[in-house]
């Protein structure tokens, strides 16, 4: 997940400015760069929705580029293992999870731990990674391959604020 969120980073808001070359260059087409702006937008304000503690609220701004970086890392890495189970039989459950399930119990226990309250106020205004939990809740919530593997559905959606 961490190679596919730094992959990915090259083409989030400030990476995609750059050429090949490593030159600030604009070398998307304006269609592109009209549907990324769009798709963005969406990310922006899904963070911004998210209360990290009492009324303050995840800036969608400051953490975007890292937010698309944990979408695309979670995509990524999922489409490898997805991969790396082509062509052979079905995997058993080990502790009564899949395969599918267990890929995305890692990926949450990547970001379990504690922050204080204090911490996530200084977090929130002025580091560009969201606080932990919405490093979790944000891209599973955009990973339709989430929902299938623990049977969600819309109805189970987590509140904005759950923590």
């Amino acid at each position: 997940m961490v190679i596919g969120h730094e992959l990915t980073h090259g083409f989030d808001d400030q990476g995609r400015q750059f050429d090949a070359k490593g030159n600030l260059k604009n070398w998307w087409t304006a269609e592109d760069e009209k549907r990324f702006t769009e798709r963005a937008s969406m990310v922006d304000k899904q963070y911004s929705d998210y209360v990290a503690i009492d009324t303050l609220h995840v800036n969608g701004k400051l953490t975007l580029g890292e937010n698309i970086a944990d979408i695309g890392g979670l995509k990524i890495a999922y489409l490898a293992l997805k991969k790396s189970m082509e062509g052979k039989p079905p995997a058993e459950k080990i502790d009564g999870f899949t395969p599918e399930q267990r890929f995305f119990l890692a990926f949450a226990q990547i970001w379990h731990g504690a922050e204080r309250p204090e911490q996530i106020r200084l977090r929130v205004t002025t580091n560009p990674h969201s606080p932990n939990r919405f490093r979790v809740l944000g891209p599973l919530a955009d990973t339709p391959e989430f929902s299938i593997a623990f049977g969600c559905k819309e109805s189970d959606a987590p509140p904005n604020q759950i923590w």
